[in-house]
């Protein structure tokens, strides 16, 4: 079933779970993904970040997701993720997009807000859902979104508040202590400011940054406000490592290994949607 993110979100903040949000940017992951729905009998957020442009069009992956979801009694969500392009964001709500992210995580936040209030009248209009993001992730190894100039602003919880007031966005995504790919060190996990702009917004509540983040800390992170947790680095390593490994001593046909690829991320997808359900 092919739908928007906000329903499944007030739901998993309700009960204190999360929704799996998994980035893709072929074939391969996306059946993966969706297959992973169905063996676990749980929703998922199916993730196609705008930097994935270069792989294949908007239009296409709204296409190739209302395809591969026909017929699944799972709630399934095409995602935008990451983008900062308003033309981008607009042509995603056209294609079919069940929610987009604004992301004006640099920008001051005055200038965010503002930007993050008009494609929430847009979307809305068009009964798409929209997440944005205040403060901003440090990029970790092996990231393949943001740039290794980023750095890790914590989310102020008196303007998240304020943000999600004047802007009526759907999720707002959160700094506390994770980067985009993963660690060069032990992280940090700061629960304790997620616990006041969790208090101080009480709506759901997006976590960049799960690849290689520890278990004990993803569920802390749910029991404290997280409604969606995006895993993209990951999901990418678990699969090239992989294939790396099969094609040391086999060389199979091409659409053998891609059955494989495909396989390989139901494995690790099931694992997440599992592990946020809290169920």
């Amino acid at each position: 079933m092919y739908t928007d993110f906000n329903a499944m979100l007030k739901e998993a903040y309700s009960r204190s779970g999360a929704v799996g949000s998994f980035n893709w940017y072929n074939y391969e992951t996306l059946r993966g993904i969706i297959d992973a729905s169905n063996e676990t009998g749980l929703p998922v957020i199916a993730s196609f970040g705008a930097k994935y442009l270069k792989n294949m069009s908007l239009e296409t992956a709204a296409a190739m997701t209302r395809s591969l979801a026909e017929g699944t009694r799972q709630s399934i969500c095409l995602h935008l993720d990451h983008c900062s392009d308003k033309a981008v964001i607009a042509r995603a709500v056209r294609a079919g997009f069940g929610s987009v992210m604004y992301d004006g995580s640099s920008l001051p936040f005055e200038e965010n807000l503002r930007n993050t209030a008009e494609i929430c009248a847009i979307a809305h209009a068009c009964g798409v859902s929209v997440e944005a993001e205040l403060g901003s992730l440090a990029a970790g190894e092996h990231s393949h979104e943001g740039s290794a100039d980023d750095r890790e602003v914590y989310t102020d919880p008196a303007m998240a508040a304020e943000f999600v007031s004047r802007t009526g966005v759907d999720a707002l995504a959160v700094s506390i202590g994770t980067v985009h790919g993963l660690y060069k060190s032990t992280p940090n996990i700061r629960i304790d400011i997620l616990k006041e702009i969790n208090a101080a917004v009480r709506s759901p509540l997006v976590l960049h940054g799960g690849s290689g983040t520890p278990e004990e800390k993803l569920l802390s992170c749910i029991q404290n406000g997280i409604s969606k947790i995006n895993v993209n680095t990951e999901i990418s390593e678990y699969a090239v490592s992989r294939s790396a490994e099969l094609l040391k001593n086999e060389r199979p046909h091409f659409s053998v290994l891609s059955l494989k690829q495909a396989e390989w991320i139901k494995e690790i997808v099931s694992h997440y949607i599992r592990l946020f359900a809290c169920l």
